[in-house]
């Protein structure tokens, strides 16, 4: 009987699956080893032949595994909806980004904006901020994060704003999310979890993530529940 898994999760989930996976653990009795990492580098690192019983990434992280043969076909399950924000140190003054034209002046009038290198939310911020004419501006005094969590950034004052997905931001102490980016400019990544073996074992725990016990759990950690029907 299998008494260890492991997973390979990605950053975004962290808040929610240490809670998850201490839960099952206590009712299970099976131990369960986690390495989180950003999603970009979750997917060398499985392209390169390393063993995990779970992959949890974005869902066309796990898809793309699945063609190349390394997700189990059919395993896929999708856990959680993400979306981008803005955080700012606790007690430091919550700028409006309620819309566009704040959002694109909140970024202007900072000092320097920490994004990541290699997230999800990182490149879509870089793509962004192209979009909106304004890179120039805030790539010359922001913080680009090589991995990890972005809020960090503004407990240690290197930085005045921190944009990543809110259950990213939320994973860090010392600091207060203002709230999403504005409808218009939003996007929502999709978390999936897919199996790598065939262990019943694993296949429980992944059902178990996406199941209506987690659901609060996620909530908690600034994420939605991925829809069931």
């Amino acid at each position: 009987m299998t008494t260890r898994i492991k997973i390979l999760s990605t950053l975004a989930v962290m808040g929610a699956m240490k809670d998850l996976t201490h839960l099952h653990q206590a009712k299970t009795g099976i131990a369960i080893d986690t390495a989180f990492s950003p999603t970009m580098a979750l997917l060398d690192r499985l392209r390169g032949g390393e063993a995990a019983d779970i992959a949890i990434l974005t869902a066309q992280g796990i898809d793309d595994l699945t063609h190349q043969g390394i997700v189990r076909s059919g395993t896929r399950i999708d856990i959680a909806l993400s979306f981008i924000g803005m955080a700012v140190k606790a007690g430091a003054p919550k700028p409006d980004i309620g819309s566009v034209d704040s959002f694109k002046a909140a970024l202007l009038g900072a000092g320097a904006v920490a994004y990541s290198r290699i997230g999800a939310s990182g490149l879509y911020f870089a793509e962004l901020i192209q979009r909106l004419g304004i890179a120039a501006e805030i790539n010359a005094r922001a913080v680009i994060v090589p991995s990890g969590f972005t809020a960090e950034r503004l407990v240690n004052g290197e930085a005045a704003l921190a944009v990543q997905q809110i259950s990213e931001l939320l994973v860090v102490p010392g600091i207060e999310v203002v709230g999403p980016l504005p409808r218009e400019i939003q996007t929502v990544a999709t978390f999936s979890g897919g199996l790598l073996t065939d262990s019943g074992a694993a296949a429980e725990l992944l059902a178990f993530l996406a199941s209506p016990v987690a659901e609060p759990i996620l909530r908690r950690a600034g994420l939605e529940p991925a829809s069931r029907d």
